[in-house]
């Protein structure tokens, strides 16, 4: 049953942070009249899918990551040609279905060969119907139909480049935006339930148990106040529990605790790690109060930020060459990483959660092609240059980077199962 619920726990986080991010994208692109053709979860073949509304929101196979498809984003696709021969559904005066094929099967419809045809602009369609010229109004919702799909036309009105520049830009922010906010609300979330430092403290209490080590072997128990190492007073100088111990590698030491208002002594023979040093696998710290509402929000302020400084230390360490390809993990290692983080329980999943989202958000407005930042990049040269940019060569750009990170995601995922294969 633990296994299960740290699987779920997992595969939960994955969702959230990536779910919110989408979510971002598609609230700001909806409420400036932007099409959504899809909502996605994850790359690669489709696992599940279901259309609510105008957008298809689906999951996919490879827990990569997601996306949000606007119209206009890429080439539209218009599959009716002039010469063509197709049938069209009418209701209230006004094309809603654009048949292109079994044309034999469809019952209510008129036939006949496509003369011209505009479905981003004029929205009319004319067909010559048995010698005779039609023009029809095509619906702004109307329904373009091969092959068993349907896909929905998409006026330029509805188009992502039609939108004034700050709109654009803030439904590619939102994704990040999202992040950032989920983050903030998580560490919160964390600080509410550690609380923070009581005044003038005595004393220091066991935090965590790490399984099958020493301490939880000898009989350790979260909540256990330490009081003495070999009869030497720790107090709250965390420093002299870990010297002590680390200076006994396989040495049984004497730890006296106070557990339930009783007293107690426990024997525990550290274990050594590969510096040498003498383990037991316990974390302690001085006892907290429980946080106030704008303690809450400023430690998670502070959290923000000093997390945030030590993802760009990461960043500036990969470009300066101190990371090795090995040291990178992909989504198999931080799978892995949070299965581990989820059995230690609520508190450090939380806290873990936040700081994925954070990095998410951070991540994706890198001036990267493909990601969110490289976007705005493009919208930025546009408000400078007073015109857009050539959307094929975007989309190209776009694409080589996509291709990019999807074979660095490759390699670093095999590095991650070569590793769990060699038990590293």
């Amino acid at each position: 049953m633990e296994t299960i619920q740290v699987v779920f726990m997992t595969v939960l986080v994955f969702f959230v942070i990536v779910t919110i991010h989408e979510w971002g994208h598609y609230f700001f692109a909806k409420r400036a009249g932007i099409l959504v053709r899809e909502f996605a979860i994850g790359f690669g073949p489709k696992l599940f899918s279901v259309k609510r509304g105008e957008t298809r929101y689906t999951l996919r196979l490879i827990p990569a990551g997601g996306f949000v498809r606007m119209a206009g984003e890429d080439p539209e696709i218009v599959e009716v040609q002039p010469g063509q021969t197709v049938a069209v559904r009418i209701k209230d005066d006004k094309v809603t279905r654009i048949f292109l094929d079994r044309l034999d099967e469809r019952n209510d419809t008129v036939r006949g060969e496509v003369e011209h045809v505009d479905l981003e602009r004029s929205l009319s369609i004319r067909l010559n119907v048995e010698g005779e010229s039609e023009t029809y109004v095509v619906h702004t919702q109307a329904l373009v139909i091969a092959r068993g799909k349907d896909t929905q036309i998409a006026p330029i009105d509805r188009h992502f480049g039609s939108k004034p520049l700050r709109h654009r830009a803030m439904a590619i922010f939102a994704g990040p935006m999202m992040n950032f906010i989920l983050a903030f609300v998580l560490f919160g979330a964390y600080v509410q339930m550690v609380g923070v430092p009581a005044e003038n403290p005595t004393y220091m209490s066991i935090t965590r148990v790490e399984e099958s080590m020493p301490a939880a072997e000898a009989g350790l128990k979260k909540g256990d106040i330490v009081n003495s190492i070999n009869g030497i007073a720790i107090g709250t100088d965390l420093d002299k529990l870990i010297d002590i111990i680390a200076k006994s590698p396989n040495v049984e030491v004497k730890i006296d605790i106070v557990r339930d208002g009783a007293p107690l002594s426990i024997n525990v023979t550290p274990k050594p790690n590969e510096a040498g040093e003498g383990k037991v696998g316990i974390s302690a710290a001085p006892p907290n109060r429980s946080a106030s509402f704008g303690e809450t929000i400023t430690r998670s302020a502070t959290l923000m930020k000093d997390m945030t400084v030590y993802i760009f230390e990461s960043f500036k360490m990969l470009i300066t060459g101190q990371f090795k390809l090995d040291d990178l993990g992909g989504p198999v290692r931080t799978a892995e990483v949070t299965s581990q983080i989820a059995k230690q329980g609520i508190v450090q999943l939380t806290s873990w959660t936040a700081l994925l989202s954070l990095y998410l958000g951070i991540f994706n407005l890198l001036p990267v092609p493909a990601l969110d930042g490289s976007r705005l990049l493009f919208l930025g040269l546009e408000a400078v240059r007073r015109r857009p940019l050539d959307p094929n060569k975007e989309s190209m750009v776009h694409f080589i980077g996509f291709a990019m990170l999807m074979l660095l995601m490759l390699v670093v995922t095999y590095n991650d199962i070569l590793r769990l294969v060699r038990g590293e």
